[in-house]
């Protein structure tokens, strides 16, 4: 790993550079929130947020993806679309970049999915550690850091007049090759400033998700009441499935007139009683109770079982936005809690 030192003064020189040779994406205010866009200089990013809204796995896994054109009839034929080019994510904070890595399983299981993975392979990763996490943030329940550079190519922490820059693998140095005047050596004495702000940081979160034992105990509780009590005042919006980073439900629809049509992918999510509605007209999971256990287990029970990993990073964009208050922290420490 090369350790290097960014001046905050050639911080918009670096970014110019990227913007040169790449598409670059980084947190943009928009209507008083954050969200990622693409831009096309530097003082355009707002690097003053903890989390955007909208996680950026959108940049990869597209909220609306046309997967291939199609002219129907007798001389029917298939256009296949172009993939996207090389892009740059910048200012992702480590949770989302975690939230990535996650997606790969899903995506890169028995049927490799071309178009999410062609994203991911041309996509870097220029990650920005979380100085001062929220009131919700809870990424130290899975063993990660506010300031991890475990799921980044490049990550860059704020300390002070400077950001102390890790650059973790190939991918990161091809991205900086050539830019090495914007970069001097870190010293011991930046390394450790980092790690006294990462420590900070972590001192700082002040809520924790007990998870230890949690997808065996999920097992036990399956026809428990305790899913009907936390599903009473679910409201079904589906909100948590949209802002989840790490949910990959998905729809595929044909879109057509008389001369032309596309096959588009969107997201879908678990929370919708059409999504297991069957063509027959059963549905295996009728009722709200029924929805809401399937969000829980797919990340705490289905997912660790499949991939050895819990499929949250505690970014607690769930419990911030949930219009009636559901908060993921305490329905899994209380499942946890109850009695089978």
């Amino acid at each position: 790993m090369d350790k290097l030192l960014l001046s905050k003064n050639d911080l918009s020189k670096f970014i110019n550079e990227l913007i040169k040779k790449n598409k670059v994406f980084a947190p943009v205010e928009s209507n008083g929130t954050i969200i990622f866009e693409q831009i096309t200089k530097p003082a355009e990013m707002n690097l003053d947020f903890c989390k955007s809204q909208y996680p950026p796995k959108a940049l990869i896994f597209n909220q609306t993806e046309t997967l291939f054109k199609f002219t129907p009839g007798t001389k029917a034929k298939i256009e296949s679309v172009e993939l996207d080019e090389k892009k740059v994510i910048f200012g992702i904070r480590p949770c989302d970049a975690k939230s990535i890595a996650i997606l790969d399983h899903a995506f890169k299981g028995d049927y490799k999915d071309p178009y999410f993975l062609k994203k991911r392979e041309n996509t870097v990763l220029v990650g920005l550690s979380c100085n001062k996490p929220e009131i919700n943030c809870f990424c130290t329940s899975f063993d990660d850091t506010p300031a991890s550079s475990k799921y980044l190519d490049i990550l860059l922490t704020d300390i002070g007049d400077s950001y102390f820059v890790e650059v973790t693998n190939e991918k990161g140095k091809q991205l900086t090759k050539g830019m090495r005047q914007f970069f001097k050596t870190a010293k011991e004495s930046d390394e450790k400033k980092k790690k006294e702000i990462e420590k900070k940081a972590i001192d700082m979160i002040s809520r924790h998700q007990k998870t230890n034992g949690i997808t065996e105990k999920l097992d036990k509780i399956f026809e428990n009441p305790f899913w009907k009590d936390i599903a009473f005042k679910c409201v079904g919006c589906g909100t948590c499935t949209y802002l989840c980073p790490t949910c990959h439900c998905f729809d595929i629809q044909d879109e057509s007139t008389l001369t032309k049509g596309a096959r588009v992918r969107v997201w879908d999510t678990c929370m919708n009683p059409e999504y297991t509605l069957h063509a027959s007209g059963y549905n295996p999971r009728p009722a709200r109770t029924n929805r809401v256990r399937n969000r829980i287990y797919h990340k705490y029970n289905y997912y660790p079982k499949n991939y050895d990993v819990i499929a949250c990073v505690g970014c607690g964009r769930c419990i911030d936005l949930c219009p009636v208050n559901i908060d993921i922290i305490d329905v899994v420490t209380r499942a946890g809690e109850v009695k089978p």
